[in-house]
């Protein structure tokens, strides 16, 4: 039996210009894959609704190309895969693992006690409690019942979700103590980030994933998710700290203008990007230009930092050669 190629993908979202966090972790994937000899695919994850600015999905091509960061194969686009995406969710439906729901955020906030707190990222996320399961025979019984749109969530179990993180070391997500059962299409007809995001990993042949650590408790909703669809194969993950402001919030435009087009504007060269991020991971001692190649030569795994990167002022001076 052959065994498969490990394959990663870079995966950005066009809601906005990629920022200096975002560029980090994409070179760092790109640096382990190219290290590893990973094969890296390229997909765009565009199904976040009204948050998806046009000319975006273009702008991280260009921005990511501009760094030196390749890939193979032609650009998987998620708004093109509507039709895969519901077939998945009418195999979870068919199971009883997913079931149909019309509460409104509000609804949903109000009925938890206090929201969970992520201690990798800060983040908070709301426990959903499971107000609609078992409440309607199918989707048309809830939307004629409610008058309400209908959106589906998958039940999760009340046992630990365990995974040995290449990065973070072992994890284990209680879901429904830490999400409840979560969405998987939302009520306006749109595969939800988790179903996508497990569907296309599946199809492609992407065993590899490397993002940053706010998105540990996704690997375990994926994890779920797989074994309910019964994707087999196994998943690898890396989730690495995140580029931070001087608040201890995710970078941010609260945190000024750091987005990579405004430094390309600017006339920094990639060269000059490329230190100050191989800086942040350790590769450098001090900031300094470097090209790709032998970035790629110095980059090691080992020297990563464990905390979080804080931009700074300096940072920003270094750029812009001040």
């Amino acid at each position: 039996m052959l065994l498969k190629k490990p394959t990663t993908r870079l995966a950005p979202s066009p809601t906005g210009s990629l920022h200096l966090g975002n560029a980090r972790t994409f070179l760092l994937n790109w640096l382990l894959a190219k290290q590893r000899g990973w094969k890296i695919l390229f997909r765009m994850e565009d199904l976040d609704g009204p948050r998806v600015k046009p000319g975006a999905d273009k702008q991280a091509i260009d921005e990511l190309a501009w760094l030196g960061l390749d890939w193979e194969g032609d650009i998987l686009v998620q708004s093109d895969r509507s039709e895969i995406y519901e077939s998945a969710l009418k195999s979870l439906a068919a199971e009883h693992a997913a079931y149909p729901c019309t509460c409104t955020r509000k609804e949903v906030e109000a009925a938890a006690s206090a929201p969970t707190a992520d201690e990798f990222s800060g983040e908070n996320y709301v426990v959903y409690q499971g107000t609609c399961r078992g409440r309607f025979k199918n989707a048309s019984h809830a939307e004629h019942r409610t008058d309400r749109p209908v959106a589906w969530r998958v039940r999760v179990r009340d046992n630990p979700v365990e995974f040995e993180d290449g990065f973070a070391g072992p994890q284990s997500f209680n879901l429904l103590e830490t999400c409840g059962d979560f969405v998987v299409f939302r009520s306006q007809g749109l595969a939800a980030y988790q179903l996508a995001v497990t569907v296309d990993d599946y199809d492609a042949g992407v065993n590899v994933v490397v993002r940053g650590d706010d998105l540990l408790l996704s690997a375990a909703i994926q994890i779920h998710l797989r074994r309910l669809l019964g994707l087999v194969g196994k998943m690898e993950y890396w989730h690495l700290p995140l580029v931070i402001g001087p608040d201890g919030r995710k970078l941010a435009k609260r945190h000024g203008d750091t987005k990579i087009t405004t430094y390309i504007e600017a006339g920094v060269a990639p060269q000059r990007m490329l230190g100050l991020l191989g800086f942040w991971s350790g590769a450098l001692e001090k900031r300094d230009e470097i090209d790709l190649p032998t970035l790629l030569q110095k980059f090691d795994i080992e020297k990563l930092p464990k905390d979080p990167v804080v931009f700074t002022p300096d940072d920003d001076a270094f750029l812009l050669g001040k």
